[in-house]
This record gives C-alpha cells, structure tokens and sequence, in this order.
C-alpha cells in the first residue's frame, strides 16, 4: 500500500488540447478516493497518468515515496479493473486470476494460494474451474478484480469497472466492491460518470470539470456544502433545483424574489452577500427534500418557509418517499453550468419559459397527477449563487465574517 501524490499535474496533447490542468492531490495511504464527472472531464486521463498509460505533461506524480513520472506502468506496482473484464476465452477463471502472476515466474504454489485466497474473498471458489463465457456479469467482473487483488499491487485503479452491469447487479457489486477494499485497505483510485456510485462509495469524492478540479471533500460535505454551482447541480439524485431570484431591499427586510414567491433573506445572509458584491440577479438552489406537503408540516418549528400552491404534474412513488414533479412559469435560471448539467443528463433545453422543480415529500402526502397541492418549502435550506461565477455566496468559506 502507498499514498498517491498529484502535485500540479497537467495533460495537453500534442494539438494544443488541455485535458487536464493542475491538478493538486493527496491521496492517503489506504484511502479509496472517487474522480467524478461529466464525460470529457478529465477523469480517465487522470487515471491514465497515475497508472502510466498517459504521459504527464507537466508535474510530479509520486506513489508511496517515489516519483514515477517516468516509470512504466508495470514498474509503478498498481493494478488496474477497467469497464471490459479483458478476461482471456480460453483460460478458467483460475488462469485467468493468476496469469500475471505466471508472468513474473512465481512460484506454482504461491500462485495456487493468492488465486484460492482471492476466490474465497470474491466467494468465487466455486468458479474456479469455469470458463468466463460461463459467468454471469457480475462474476466476470469480480474475476478481473482478483486478477488485481492476486498480485497484492500498492494500489487500485479502477475505471468504470460497474457501467457494463445491470442496475441491480451495480448496486449489489458496489457494496462488495466497498466491503473488499475495507478488508483489503488498499489505496484504490476509482473513476466513475455515476455520481450515486461516487456518493455510496468513497472516504473522498474529487469532481472534476473540463480537466480542473471544482471540490474535493466527503461525499456529505460535498451535498451539504457544494462550493459551486456546477458541484450542487452534479452531486445529488435527483438534482438540485434552481430558480433565478432577483434581490430586493425592502422596508420589512431583504428578500429574493422568485417564481415560487418571496423568500425572506435573514441580515446574516445579506450582510454575507455585501461583502461579496453579489449582484441583484442570483440563482437560488434547493434540494428535493427541502420541500413537503404542507399538510405535513409544523411550520411553527424550523423554517422560515414559503407556503405556495401549484399543479402536481408527476407523482412516482418509491414507498418510502413520494417524488413530486410540477412546471413552474418564470424566468429560467440559464448559466454555461447548467447548461453543460443539462446536456449530460440528456434533460436539453425545450426553448420554452416553463421547467421542472422535483420535490421529494413524505409517503402521506395526498398529491395527485393534475390537482392542486399545497407546497412548503424550507427557506433556510437554500443556496445563493452568482450567475456570473457560478460560485457559491453561502458556502462557509465565503459567508464567514471576514
């Protein structure tokens, strides 16, 4: 095992392209860190770098106390999982396991007990003798993970290894994929599009965006305190919604005006927003949860709230919540990250005033397709930005007082 050291790390190909700029981190021996982003973000050619396969164009990459920018990828000790299995046809799960260990002339009985003691973590020991064409997905996955684990590497790269599974063998190989690296504690570098996989399995998640890196953090810190416009609308399922406000001062106190109605800004909140110079125009943001029926709601305890009415276009009931979508008429938030989110969540723009707020309510809520329901929305949940910077007025870096 080894920490991963990223120190200024760029990639720019020979056409003058940045893939990659900058890149600044520290990966902890032991620790299993998520690269998270749209598709062209940069995320793969950061891995790439880090196993060898790509060159570093400018900076230092260290793994354990060695710098290896120049190293090839079999003198850098890591093993890769990437999105194909790779697996050989011909050979049986247990060749396929050891074959690298062949390669580098181990001994027949050492290979026979790394492949036996990997079989029996992935529960493959039945398997052993199969071909892969004899496989489910899943297990032709976890074989070419114990191609890796066999080798004892100091670290884990995986690419995409889940997006060739279907949705309920993801979310069963995510948990084992958890689990093995808890038992393993091997540094493990893990590149996803899918940001519930980044949010389920990472100590850290970094997202990136055109090759520079936007937050690094936990993945509740990154829910909780997105530092901008284009994290909060990544991080999270469904997506934050966003309004465009427009900031008023008047006699009974601040307030921001939106499609939903007035929400009341509290001196703290305006005061931080001075000292930024926020302009007049902002975006405002909420979770789906931090709307309710307002049937369901004490609005004496927490709150402020903003009680509205509105038309229920879709319910979809999950058991234990209850989404609720309705179009809202206004002027539509419209920015260079919402439009990017949008494009690659394939939601494009309909050239029309109208867009979706989701919510998520209480599974007692009484909503109905086409009726009209009562909507309270927690005010003090909200997140100001700047449409021009995309950058976060309420995160806490930037509220405190300077």
């Amino acid at each position: 095992m080894a920490e991963i050291i990223l120190e200024g790390i760029t990639k720019r190909y020979p056409d003058g392209a940045l893939a990659v700029q900058d890149v600044d981190l520290h990966i902890a021996d032991g620790e299993f860190v998520i690269l998270v982003g749209p598709s062209g973000c940069g995320k793969s050619t950061t891995l790439n770098m880090i196993a060898g396969l790509e060159d570093i164009t400018a900076g230092t990459l260290r793994i354990g106390d060695q710098v290896v920018n120049e190293k090839a990828p079999k003198d850098r000790d890591i093993a890769m999982v990437f999105q194909s299995y790779a697996l050989y046809p011909h050979m049986s799960v247990r060749d396929n396991m050891g074959f690298a260990l062949r390669l580098a002339k181990v001994d027949k009985a050492t290979i026979k007990e790394k492949v036996e003691e990997a079989a029996r973590i992935l529960d493959l020991t039945e398997h052993l003798d199969r071909k892969p064409a004899n496989l489910s997905g899943g297990q032709r996955q976890r074989v070419a993970m114990g191609r890796a684990i066999v080798r004892n590497p100091k670290a884990f790269l995986m690419d995409e290894p889940l997006s060739n599974l279907d949705a309920k063998l993801r979310v069963q190989m995510r948990t084992q994929i958890s689990r093995l690296q808890q038992r393993l504690g091997t540094t493990t570098v893990y590149v996803t599009h899918d940001q519930t996989e980044a949010m389920t399995l990472g100590d850290r998640v970094v997202v990136l965006r055109s090759g520079v890196v936007q937050q690094v953090g936990t993945p509740q810190h990154l829910y909780d305190e997105p530092r901008n416009l284009f994290v909060a609308g990544f991080i999270g399922s469904p997506a934050m919604n966003f309004l465009y406000a427009t900031l008023e001062d008047r006699p009974e106190g601040s307030v921001l005006r939106t499609s939903l109605g007035d929400l009341p800004v509290d001196d703290r909140t305006r005061q931080s927003l001075e000292r930024q110079n926020a302009p007049r125009d902002l975006i405002v943001g909420f979770r789906p949860e931090d709307f309710e029926d307002a049937s369901l709601v004490d609005t004496s305890r927490g709150g402020p709230f903003l009680t509205f009415t509105t038309t229920v276009g879709v319910v979809e009931s999950v058991g234990s919540d209850v989404f609720v979508y309705f179009l809202e008429e206004g002027h539509r938030a419209v920015t260079a990250e919402l439009e990017e989110l949008a494009a690659d969540s394939g939601l494009r723009d309909t050239g029309t005033q109208v867009h979706q707020i989701v919510t998520r309510l209480n599974a007692a809520t009484r909503a109905r397709e086409g009726e009209r329901l009562e909507l309270c929305l927690n005010v003090a949940k909200g997140h100001i930005f700047d449409p021009s910077t995309g950058v976060n007025l309420t995160h806490p870096e930037n509220a405190r007082q300077e």
